[in-house]
């Protein structure tokens, strides 16, 4: 589906099942220095970048299943940035599919699933919304940084929230302190600075207007 957006000969639109290995590849790139998931996916022990893609390539594919938008930015053929969303009405909460919770705890173990699970918990319990979008994950390929891109981006998530008559908003949980910037520019406001195990983040909400 075409979302109707465009900068310079970059379109928006709903990935299809042949772009999710690329669409993995951009966001394993995007969150491998990510404090949580280097937590959660144990950063110092061996293994962890085998950790991480399965991680993420399995949350892909729970989102495909579910049928929760997943958006692209492309240049012609090419996939040059990512954003996935839960949808207000989706059943993805913090119990998710048993099938994913096995495969979380065969991919990050005990702790690590466990953690994943609190985080989302903690995060829902503090959303000033009642019905709203989540961003659960964002990245720009490292080739096409700086180019304006996230900002097309996050224009089609807005597009998205508009476009549901029973969103509230969207929310963001982020760990990285050099993409606070990022999404104060797009109008996301502080909620509150939450802790999930040793990490701290800030959990950030777009209202609709």
């Amino acid at each position: 589906m075409n979302l109707a957006l465009a900068k310079d000969k970059v379109k928006a639109v709903f990935l299809a099942a042949e772009d999710l290995k690329i669409a993995a590849s951009i966001l394993y790139q995007a969150y491998h220095d990510d404090p949580l998931f280097m937590n959660i996916f144990q950063a110092d022990k061996e293994g962890y970048e085998e950790r991480l893609r399965a991680a993420i390539r399995e949350e892909l594919h729970t989102f495909w299943i579910a049928k929760q938008p997943m958006v692209g930015l492309f240049e012609g053929e090419r996939l040059l940035a990512v954003a996935c969303l839960i949808q207000p009405n989706a059943s993805l909460g913090p119990n998710r599919f048993w099938h994913w919770r096995l495969k979380m705890l065969l991919t990050a173990g005990f702790m690590g699933t466990r953690q994943m699970v609190e985080k989302e918990q903690k995060v829902r319990e503090q959303v000033p919304a009642g019905r709203y979008h989540m961003l659960s994950f964002i990245g720009v390929h490292p080739d096409h940084q700086h180019r304006g891109l996230g900002h097309v981006l996050m224009r089609a998530i807005d597009t998205l929230m508009d476009e549901d008559r029973s969103s509230e908003g969207v929310a963001v949980f982020v760990t990285l302190p050099k993409c606070l910037g990022f999404f104060e520019d797009g109008d996301y406001g502080l909620v509150k600075e939450l802790q999930v195990g040793r990490i701290a983040g800030h959990l950030m909400f777009r209202r609709k207007k």
